[in-house]
Protein backbone atom coordinates (compact mmCIF):
# COMPACT_ATOMS: atom_id res chain seq x y z
CA UNK A 1 0.00 0.00 0.00
CA UNK A 2 2.94 2.55 0.91
CA UNK A 3 4.31 1.66 -2.79
CA UNK A 4 1.02 2.52 -4.18
CA UNK A 5 0.82 5.73 -2.16
CA UNK A 6 3.94 7.04 -3.64
CA UNK A 7 3.73 6.27 -7.28
CA UNK A 8 0.01 7.43 -6.96
CA UNK A 9 1.61 10.76 -5.56
CA UNK A 10 4.38 10.90 -8.41
CA UNK A 11 1.89 10.77 -11.27
CA UNK A 12 -0.53 13.23 -9.86
CA UNK A 13 3.10 15.67 -9.56
CA UNK A 14 3.99 14.80 -12.81
CA UNK A 15 0.54 15.08 -14.58
CA UNK A 16 -0.07 18.45 -12.93
CA UNK A 17 3.22 19.45 -14.59
CA UNK A 18 2.45 17.70 -17.73
CA UNK A 19 -1.06 19.49 -18.23
CA UNK A 20 0.90 23.13 -18.31
CA UNK A 21 3.25 21.74 -20.81
CA UNK A 22 0.92 20.12 -22.98
CA UNK A 23 -1.57 22.79 -22.66
CA UNK A 24 0.89 25.52 -23.31
CA UNK A 25 2.26 24.20 -26.68
CA UNK A 26 -1.59 23.24 -28.09
CA UNK A 27 -2.63 26.64 -27.58
CA UNK A 28 0.29 28.27 -28.60
CA UNK A 29 0.47 26.15 -31.61
CA UNK A 30 -2.42 27.37 -32.60
CA UNK A 31 -2.68 30.79 -32.09
CA UNK A 32 0.88 31.09 -34.35
CA UNK A 33 -0.46 28.48 -37.06
CA UNK A 34 2.73 26.31 -36.12
CA UNK A 35 2.72 22.41 -37.29
CA UNK A 36 5.96 21.50 -35.20
CA UNK A 37 4.98 23.30 -31.98
CA UNK A 38 1.29 21.70 -32.10
CA UNK A 39 2.48 18.25 -33.06
CA UNK A 40 4.93 18.54 -29.86
CA UNK A 41 2.03 19.88 -27.76
CA UNK A 42 -0.46 16.16 -28.34
CA UNK A 43 2.71 14.59 -27.89
CA UNK A 44 3.14 16.16 -24.34
CA UNK A 45 -0.72 15.70 -24.53
CA UNK A 46 -0.51 11.81 -24.18
CA UNK A 47 2.26 12.31 -20.73
CA UNK A 48 -0.82 13.67 -19.61
CA UNK A 49 -3.03 10.44 -20.67
CA UNK A 50 -0.35 8.28 -19.70
CA UNK A 51 -0.31 9.90 -16.13
CA UNK A 52 -4.27 9.23 -15.59
CA UNK A 53 -3.92 5.93 -16.79
CA UNK A 54 -1.38 4.96 -14.56
CA UNK A 55 -3.26 6.43 -11.59
CA UNK A 56 -6.08 3.97 -12.70
CA UNK A 57 -4.14 1.35 -12.74
CA UNK A 58 -1.88 1.62 -9.70
CA UNK A 59 -5.43 1.55 -7.99
CA UNK A 60 -6.45 -2.07 -9.44
CA UNK A 61 -3.09 -3.22 -9.49
CA UNK A 62 -2.43 -3.19 -5.72
CA UNK A 63 -4.63 -5.56 -4.71
CA UNK A 64 -3.17 -8.73 -2.88
CA UNK A 65 -2.86 -12.09 -4.30
CA UNK A 66 -6.08 -14.20 -4.24
CA UNK A 67 -7.39 -17.30 -5.72
CA UNK A 68 -8.00 -16.43 -9.03
CA UNK A 69 -4.56 -14.23 -8.95
CA UNK A 70 -2.09 -16.38 -7.57
CA UNK A 71 0.65 -14.40 -8.54
CA UNK A 72 -0.90 -10.99 -7.89
CA UNK A 73 -2.46 -8.26 -10.26
CA UNK A 74 0.96 -6.59 -10.98
CA UNK A 75 0.77 -7.18 -14.62
CA UNK A 76 -2.71 -5.15 -14.98
CA UNK A 77 0.32 -2.17 -14.31
CA UNK A 78 2.31 -4.05 -17.73
CA UNK A 79 -1.35 -3.63 -19.45
CA UNK A 80 -2.02 -0.29 -19.34
CA UNK A 81 1.87 0.38 -20.18
CA UNK A 82 0.74 -1.00 -23.47
CA UNK A 83 -1.73 0.99 -23.70
CA UNK A 84 0.37 4.00 -23.61
CA UNK A 85 2.30 2.63 -26.31
CA UNK A 86 -1.21 2.03 -28.57
CA UNK A 87 -2.17 5.61 -28.15
CA UNK A 88 0.98 6.93 -28.97
CA UNK A 89 0.74 4.74 -32.16
CA UNK A 90 -2.40 5.89 -32.69
CA UNK A 91 -1.09 9.87 -32.25
CA UNK A 92 1.22 9.57 -34.95
CA UNK A 93 -1.80 9.85 -37.77
CA UNK A 94 -2.70 13.22 -36.44
CA UNK A 95 0.57 14.36 -36.48
CA UNK A 96 1.83 13.18 -40.11
CA UNK A 97 -1.26 14.88 -41.13
CA UNK A 98 -0.85 17.87 -40.20
CA UNK A 99 2.51 17.96 -41.32
CA UNK A 100 1.63 16.57 -44.17
CA UNK A 101 -1.00 19.25 -45.24
CA UNK A 102 1.67 22.01 -44.31
CA UNK A 103 3.95 20.78 -46.39
CA UNK A 104 1.50 20.68 -49.49
CA UNK A 105 -0.31 24.07 -48.99
CA UNK A 106 3.21 25.85 -47.81
CA UNK A 107 1.45 27.58 -44.55
CA UNK A 108 3.24 29.91 -43.46
CA UNK A 109 3.48 30.08 -39.07
CA UNK A 110 3.42 33.04 -37.29
CA UNK A 111 6.74 32.37 -35.87
CA UNK A 112 9.22 34.13 -33.77
CA UNK A 113 11.56 34.85 -30.45
CA UNK A 114 8.93 34.36 -27.93
CA UNK A 115 8.52 30.92 -29.83
CA UNK A 116 11.42 30.14 -28.67
CA UNK A 117 11.15 31.31 -25.07
CA UNK A 118 7.71 29.31 -24.83
CA UNK A 119 9.92 25.71 -25.82
CA UNK A 120 12.30 26.21 -23.33
CA UNK A 121 10.58 26.65 -20.29
CA UNK A 122 8.20 23.45 -21.30
CA UNK A 123 11.57 22.08 -21.77
CA UNK A 124 12.90 22.57 -18.79
CA UNK A 125 9.57 21.46 -16.84
CA UNK A 126 10.26 17.93 -19.18
CA UNK A 127 13.81 17.75 -17.76
CA UNK A 128 12.34 18.20 -14.65
CA UNK A 129 9.95 15.35 -15.19
CA UNK A 130 11.96 12.80 -16.77
CA UNK A 131 14.48 13.12 -13.81
CA UNK A 132 11.82 12.81 -11.07
CA UNK A 133 9.68 9.85 -12.43
CA UNK A 134 12.99 7.71 -13.40
CA UNK A 135 14.46 8.17 -9.98
CA UNK A 136 11.70 6.96 -7.93
CA UNK A 137 10.77 4.74 -10.77
CA UNK A 138 13.77 2.80 -10.17
CA UNK A 139 13.60 3.24 -6.45
CA UNK A 140 9.70 2.32 -6.62
CA UNK A 141 10.33 -0.74 -9.11
CA UNK A 142 7.61 0.69 -11.09
CA UNK A 143 7.93 0.05 -14.44
CA UNK A 144 4.59 2.36 -15.22
CA UNK A 145 6.66 5.20 -13.90
CA UNK A 146 10.07 4.04 -15.78
CA UNK A 147 8.17 3.85 -18.82
CA UNK A 148 6.33 6.69 -18.47
CA UNK A 149 9.68 8.74 -17.80
CA UNK A 150 11.47 7.21 -21.06
CA UNK A 151 7.86 8.53 -22.88
CA UNK A 152 9.09 12.15 -21.41
CA UNK A 153 12.54 11.49 -22.29
CA UNK A 154 11.30 11.41 -26.01
CA UNK A 155 9.09 14.37 -25.21
CA UNK A 156 12.91 16.39 -24.47
CA UNK A 157 14.23 14.93 -27.37
CA UNK A 158 11.46 15.93 -29.61
CA UNK A 159 11.32 19.78 -28.08
CA UNK A 160 15.08 19.66 -29.35
CA UNK A 161 14.04 19.09 -32.16
CA UNK A 162 11.64 21.42 -32.76
CA UNK A 163 13.70 24.29 -31.07
CA UNK A 164 16.26 23.11 -33.98
CA UNK A 165 13.06 23.82 -36.13
CA UNK A 166 11.85 27.12 -34.97
CA UNK A 167 16.00 28.09 -35.24
CA UNK A 168 15.83 27.36 -38.85
CA UNK A 169 12.73 29.10 -39.65
CA UNK A 170 13.66 32.06 -38.74
CA UNK A 171 16.83 31.83 -40.60
CA UNK A 172 14.41 31.86 -43.90
CA UNK A 173 14.38 27.83 -44.00
CA UNK A 174 10.13 27.70 -43.77
CA UNK A 175 9.51 24.33 -44.49
CA UNK A 176 11.76 23.54 -41.30
CA UNK A 177 8.15 23.84 -39.60
CA UNK A 178 6.87 21.03 -41.27
CA UNK A 179 9.83 19.12 -41.23
CA UNK A 180 10.33 19.06 -37.58
CA UNK A 181 6.88 17.98 -37.50
CA UNK A 182 7.57 14.86 -38.84
CA UNK A 183 10.49 14.29 -36.56
CA UNK A 184 8.12 14.58 -33.94
CA UNK A 185 5.49 12.22 -35.79
CA UNK A 186 8.64 9.64 -36.23
CA UNK A 187 9.83 10.34 -32.47
CA UNK A 188 6.30 9.07 -31.16
CA UNK A 189 6.03 5.98 -33.12
CA UNK A 190 9.76 4.68 -32.16
CA UNK A 191 8.76 5.59 -28.45
CA UNK A 192 4.99 4.16 -29.38
CA UNK A 193 6.85 1.23 -30.60
CA UNK A 194 9.23 0.01 -28.36
CA UNK A 195 6.89 0.84 -25.06
CA UNK A 196 4.63 -1.75 -26.55
CA UNK A 197 7.37 -4.24 -27.27
CA UNK A 198 8.90 -3.98 -23.74
CA UNK A 199 5.37 -4.24 -22.40
CA UNK A 200 4.51 -7.32 -24.23
CA UNK A 201 7.53 -9.29 -23.64
CA UNK A 202 6.88 -9.40 -19.92
CA UNK A 203 3.02 -10.19 -20.76
CA UNK A 204 4.39 -13.33 -22.62
CA UNK A 205 6.59 -14.65 -20.31
CA UNK A 206 9.74 -13.27 -21.70
CA UNK A 207 12.94 -13.92 -19.13
CA UNK A 208 13.59 -10.98 -16.97
CA UNK A 209 16.51 -12.04 -14.84
CA UNK A 210 19.82 -13.44 -15.33
CA UNK A 211 20.04 -16.65 -15.11
CA UNK A 212 23.78 -17.14 -15.08
CA UNK A 213 24.00 -15.42 -11.98
CA UNK A 214 21.14 -17.37 -10.72
CA UNK A 215 22.83 -20.82 -11.37
CA UNK A 216 26.43 -19.28 -10.31
CA UNK A 217 24.68 -18.76 -6.71
CA UNK A 218 23.24 -21.51 -6.57
CA UNK A 219 25.95 -24.21 -7.68
CA UNK A 220 28.20 -21.98 -4.82
CA UNK A 221 26.13 -23.40 -2.39
CA UNK A 222 28.00 -26.72 -0.33
CA UNK A 223 25.72 -29.71 -1.06
CA UNK A 224 24.33 -28.85 -4.41
CA UNK A 225 25.40 -30.36 -7.19
CA UNK A 226 23.71 -29.24 -9.89
CA UNK A 227 21.16 -26.74 -10.85
CA UNK A 228 18.73 -26.25 -14.08
CA UNK A 229 15.38 -25.90 -15.64
CA UNK A 230 15.84 -22.55 -14.45
CA UNK A 231 12.96 -20.55 -14.70
CA UNK A 232 11.75 -17.07 -14.47
CA UNK A 233 8.60 -14.22 -15.47
CA UNK A 234 6.97 -11.56 -14.67
CA UNK A 235 7.90 -7.48 -15.12
CA UNK A 236 11.08 -6.45 -13.98
CA UNK A 237 11.48 -5.64 -10.31
CA UNK A 238 8.81 -8.15 -9.47
CA UNK A 239 10.39 -11.69 -11.25
CA UNK A 240 9.00 -14.84 -9.99
CA UNK A 241 11.70 -17.72 -10.17
CA UNK A 242 11.66 -21.27 -9.96
CA UNK A 243 14.57 -23.64 -10.70
CA UNK A 244 15.53 -27.41 -9.59
CA UNK A 245 18.72 -28.51 -7.23
CA UNK A 246 20.35 -31.80 -7.66
CA UNK A 247 21.34 -33.30 -4.68
CA UNK A 248 22.99 -36.42 -3.14
CA UNK A 249 20.18 -39.19 -2.93
CA UNK A 250 20.96 -40.06 0.41
CA UNK A 251 20.47 -36.72 1.81
CA UNK A 252 17.87 -36.76 4.49
CA UNK A 253 14.81 -34.63 3.75
CA UNK A 254 15.77 -32.26 6.75
CA UNK A 255 18.89 -31.18 4.94
CA UNK A 256 17.42 -31.06 1.47
CA UNK A 257 14.95 -28.81 2.50
CA UNK A 258 17.05 -26.45 4.73
CA UNK A 259 19.48 -26.08 1.34
CA UNK A 260 16.16 -25.15 -0.33
CA UNK A 261 15.69 -22.39 1.71
CA UNK A 262 19.59 -21.24 2.14
CA UNK A 263 19.29 -21.23 -1.66
CA UNK A 264 15.95 -19.31 -1.97
CA UNK A 265 18.17 -16.89 0.59
CA UNK A 266 21.10 -16.64 -1.27
CA UNK A 267 19.30 -15.61 -4.39
CA UNK A 268 16.78 -12.91 -2.92
CA UNK A 269 20.11 -11.30 -1.38
CA UNK A 270 21.73 -10.83 -4.11
CA UNK A 271 19.07 -10.19 -6.53
CA UNK A 272 16.07 -8.26 -4.64
CA UNK A 273 14.26 -7.85 -7.95
CA UNK A 274 12.90 -11.43 -7.04
CA UNK A 275 9.95 -11.43 -4.73
CA UNK A 276 9.05 -15.39 -5.27
CA UNK A 277 11.18 -18.41 -5.38
CA UNK A 278 10.42 -22.07 -5.81
CA UNK A 279 12.78 -24.69 -5.39
CA UNK A 280 12.58 -28.44 -6.33
CA UNK A 281 14.68 -30.66 -4.77
CA UNK A 282 15.65 -33.45 -6.93
CA UNK A 283 18.00 -36.48 -6.06
CA UNK A 284 21.32 -36.73 -8.81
Amino acid sequence: MQRARQIRRVLLITLFLNLIVSGGKIVYGYYIDSVSILSDGFHSLFDCISNVVGLIAITLSIHPPDSSHPYGHRKIETIFTAFIGLMMLLACYEIFKNAYESLIKGQRASIDFTSLIVMSLTLIVNVFVVWYEKRLGSRLNSEFLIADSKHTLSDVLVSLGVILGLLCYLAGFHLADAIAGLAVGLFVLYTGLTIVKEASEVLIDKNQTDTMLIKEIVCCHSGVIECHEIRARGAKGNVFLDLHVLVEPSMAVNDAHRIAHEVEDAIRQRMPEIVDIVVHIEPK
